[in-house]
């Protein structure tokens, strides 16, 4: 992916212009930790690994922060799953 992911505070999103478009992971902070809401990718760019790279992005950048994380997004719930390194970023008093 050549596009740059950037964090659009004003928004609460991670995005990323695909196709004219945006692909997103919107957060929201929460009592110190981070949720994560929703991903969307425009369906002109599904099926070509967008969701995985901006859940990549964001795990990165929340782990950079010291944040903990309640995931309601089921495309990072799956990602986090696949990639068990992220587990230690989940808040373990929140069950998703």
């Amino acid at each position: 992916m050549e596009n740059p992911i950037i964090n659009n505070e004003k928004l609460s999103r991670f995005e990323m212009e695909v196709n004219g478009e945006f692909a997103y992971i919107k957060y929201r902070p929460y009592k110190g930790n981070i949720a994560i809401m929703h991903t969307f990718v425009p369906e002109s760019a599904r099926g070509k690994g967008i969701a995985s790279v901006l859940a990549k992005f964001v795990l990165e950048y929340f782990k950079q922060q010291n944040k903990k994380l309640m995931v309601y997004c089921p495309v990072v719930a799956k990602f986090i799953k696949e990639h068990p390194e992220y587990e230690p970023l989940l808040n373990k008093e929140y069950r998703g």
